[in-house]
């Protein structure tokens, strides 16, 4: 494992890429359309203390991300957040594209500051990057166009405001084009029957008694997705999250103990995982309007 550099300003991301100085000290839109910039510069594991949008139109080799290597697609968008460890790619030839680097602290004093932490694709992983169509691709070029051209040009008071604007944009059309990616990729194809089926073995093997309810992070590395890309994915999908769809399980199974045994209450949540009875209790009659025991009480 190589040693991982934390990079904390961008003149430091430039000044080792041999670029000029940034305009803004908290922010940079690197163009590298030409394929001119030597990535090679960089180190070989580093983390930023910033945010990263990449767009590539044009890259060969790996990228390193997080504890993985990711093949690029021409046009696909790469979003990290402040503190993820990044690499280089294993071949630098003809590699192309745009990397806007925002500092945290340009976005102060905008709601986007607080905002930006609930893009729930800051923190996807390395085979969850965005691909964008012909169309998205146009779309996102001319925000970057706006970006760059806007930081290149004579800086006044409205250019700040202008930047964090286009900067909301870009992130609403990447929340947009994800939701029609959700819906338009084979991979989610079975990804209910999948779900489903994996919760079900859960349930079926009382996997619940030792391990406790099965969690958004356990089902996610069982499909081999993040915790926040599966959410996302059912969300488009369904309507409902992760976790609303653990629930959804849970009161299904319960339904069928209250209704098909003489487990006590206190049982049937032991059953499923529940470490207070309470808790279950609580749970069933928020998602049902009823009481574990006046749901029972209907069967006898």
């Amino acid at each position: 494992m190589p040693k991982v550099s934390k990079l904390e300003s961008i003149s430091e991301i430039h000044r080792m890429l041999g670029l000029p100085g940034p305009v803004h000290p908290l922010i940079s839109l690197m163009d590298n359309t030409d394929g001119q910039i030597d990535l090679g510069q960089l180190p070989a594991s580093y983390v930023l203390s910033f945010y990263k949008i990449s767009f590539t139109t044009k890259l060969s080799g790996k990228f390193r991300y997080g504890q993985g290597y990711y093949d690029f697609d021409e046009g696909s968008l790469l979003f990290t957040a402040p503190n993820q460890i990044m690499g280089g790619t294993e071949d630098y030839k003809d590699n192309a594209g745009y990397s806007l680097i925002i500092h945290p602290d340009f976005l102060q004093g905008y709601p986007l500051a607080r905002k930006i932490k609930q893009y729930g694709f800051f923190s996807y992983a390395t085979t969850e990057a965005l691909h964008l169509s012909e169309q998205e691709k146009t779309t996102m070029l001319a925000i970057y166009n706006i970006i760059r051209d806007e930081l290149n040009s004579r800086i006044d008071d409205f250019s700040h405001e202008v930047v964090i604007a286009q900067i909301e944009l870009l992130l609403s059309y990447a929340k947009r084009f994800y939701k029609r990616q959700f819906l338009t990729r084979q991979v989610t194809s079975d990804l209910l029957q999948r779900l489903e089926d994996l919760l079900n073995t859960y349930f079926e093997e009382e996997k619940p008694v030792v391990h406790g309810i099965p969690t958004v992070q356990h089902l996610a590395e069982q499909l081999n997705y993040t915790a926040n890309y599966l959410s996302d994915m059912l969300r488009s999908l369904t309507g409902l999250n992760a976790q609303q769809h653990i629930h959804q399980m849970l009161i299904e199974r319960s339904k069928e103990l209250l209704s098909t045994t003489n487990l006590t209450i206190s049982e049937v949540a032991y059953r499923l995982g529940f470490e207070h009875p309470q808790s279950f209790s609580r749970l069933f009659k928020i998602k049902t309007k009823i009481s574990p025991v006046q749901f029972r009480s209907a069967f006898n």
